[in-house]
């Protein structure tokens, strides 16, 4: 490690920062009702409440207020989807620089109009931050501007080690562990740095989710490595590849790192709007349920603990699915697929078998005249009372199978029930992510030639800068080898869903 990057000289750097020429001093309000729930003392570092609803503009400024004036002269370039843009351009205006910031085609108005709202001047370019990121780089090397990364330069990093400084200085009792989100690594390096040169007593464990697990799979590994494909969900730690410096600074001071699912980090964002009636996004309440899962899986309880809420910078269209995950990921819906008699009076002895819990989804349509097959979604007060209801339904001679960590039951099957269709040869189903951008769907068709005959279709967006769609496909056995071409030429993320249990059982 080199010398300007261990910890003692980073914890320096950090009490040093300039950032409060912009940032505040956030609060550390307690989550009461979760503090219930978990038998612990639970923190929230409220960095949403920033001006710009987001901790990066602490780095942002600390990296630009330290260049010279010549520098600053010249301007500085950013490449972000959102909130590193931000703080770019708040930190730029304070200081009386020019900022150019490159974002993706796919990045929604509002984020884009939020940049420009700070007098930045905004270049759209490529479908994904890393298309961005490598033409900033090029637009910074013709132009001698300095380009301000989002979490790979130490100046940086110092500024978003403020957060981990405020929450010692606020908290000079006892305090267990620290639980702050993981993307490229910044935040969770700065913090790291600070708290275990001061109070290494403390635990700081980094949060990601099980998507996007860019730093886990790094420190595992011993060195940096790249993801084939980073989730888009929680966009502001959807990073392929983490930072030199952050990698080498996580691993080693981050006492560990938990994964959480997009379930989870919706049942997160609920919760925080329980407690305190604000909104987070989905990277900013990445850090309570990675608090939530850790205290599930330890059973500690009277322990105190902070979680950074580290951005609230959500699109409104997002929460109609937050809202729609939410209760799976608190453990309070159990989605399952049964199959039972297609005979008169079957309906009602499988209703019985289920109890006085609430049903709060059911699916079904005649397909067969021996067995219908039947979706159905309830209320349950968690995992144990889910796996009672499985095994009653098998005693009672019914095929029952637990669906509620199948995603494509949980995307796509739930509205496409009743959709079956019967004699399509050679069908494979494949679940892509588009880009949402004008002309992306076309572009994909546009590729398929009469030997490649589309059958089932179905598209959600999640308020998020891609959609989610599931399609049907009939590839004969003398094109495979084209077809596989096909895909790596068009470029999508992409998997092959033929055989999962949901799409087995309702649409095959």
């Amino acid at each position: 490690m080199s010398p300007n990057a261990d910890g003692g000289d980073l914890a320096d750097r950090i009490r040093n920062a300039r950032v409060y020429d912009v940032a505040i001093k956030s609060p550390l309000e307690k989550a009461a009702a979760l503090s219930r729930r978990l038998s612990c003392d639970v923190f929230l570092k409220r960095e949403d409440l920033q001006p710009v609803f987001s901790f990066k503009l602490r780095g942002a400024y600390n990296k630009m207020a330290l260049l010279s004036a010549a520098q600053r002269a010249t301007g500085v370039i950013a490449a972000s989807a959102g909130n590193h843009a931000q703080g770019v351009a708040l930190a730029a205006r304070k200081l009386g620089c020019h900022a150019l910031i490159v974002m993706p085609v796919t990045t929604p108005e509002i984020k884009v109009s939020a940049v420009e709202r700070h007098g930045a001047d905004v270049v759209l370019h490529g479908d994904s931050y890393d298309d961005a990121y490598h033409h900033a780089r090029g637009l910074a090397d013709k132009s001698g501007a300095t380009f301000v990364h989002p979490y790979d330069d130490l100046d940086v990093i110092a500024g978003q080690g403020t957060v981990g400084k405020e929450i010692l200085d606020e908290t000079p009792g006892e305090l267990h562990a620290i639980f702050v989100p993981v993307g490229g690594g910044g935040l969770a390096a700065g913090v790291a740095a600070y708290v275990k040169a001061v109070r290494p007593e403390v635990k700081v464990i980094g949060v990601q989710p099980v998507d996007s697990d860019a730093m886990r799979r790094s420190i595992e590994a011993g060195k940096p490595v790249a993801l084939e494909h980073a989730g888009g969900f929680a966009d502001g730690v959807a990073v392929k590849r983490v930072g030199e410096h952050s990698f080498r600074l996580c691993r080693e001071f981050l006492d560990e790192i938990v994964t959480v699912s997009l379930d989870d980090i919706c049942a997160a964002i609920k919760d925080v709007f329980e407690d305190t009636r604000s909104i987070l996004e989905p990277a900013g309440a990445l850090s309570v349920a990675g608090l939530k899962a850790w205290t599930e899986q330890t059973g500690r309880s009277g322990d105190r603990l902070v979680a950074v809420t580290s951005g609230a910078n959500v699109n409104f269209e997002r929460l109609r699915f937050v809202a729609e995950r939410a209760e799976v990921g608190e453990r309070r819906e159990a989605i399952l697929a049964v199959t039972i008699p297609e005979t008169p009076g079957s309906f009602r002895s499988f209703c019985r078998l289920l109890g006085p819990r609430n049903v709060t989804e059911f699916n079904y349509r005649y397909s067969d005249p021996k067995v219908a097959h039947v979706f159905v979604s309830l209320r349950v007060s968690g995992l144990d009372e889910a796996e009672a209801v499985v095994n009653a339904l098998r005693e009672a001679g019914l095929e029952a199978i637990d669906l509620t960590d199948n995603e494509i039951a949980k995307l796509h099957v739930r509205h496409l029930v009743g959709g079956r269709a019967m004699g399509l040869p050679d069908e494979r189903l494949f679940r892509f992510e588009f880009p949402e951008r004008p002309g992306a769907l076309l572009r994909f068709l546009d590729q398929m030639n009469a030997g490649w005959n589309i059958t089932l279709f179905h598209y959600r967006n999640l308020g998020a800068d891609y959609g989610s769609v599931l399609a049907g496909i009939q590839v004969p056995p003398s094109t495979r080898a084209a077809f596989t071409a096909l895909l790596a030429d068009i470029g999508y993320d992409h998997a092959d869903e033929t055989h999962n249990p949901a799409a087995a059982l309702f649409l095959s």
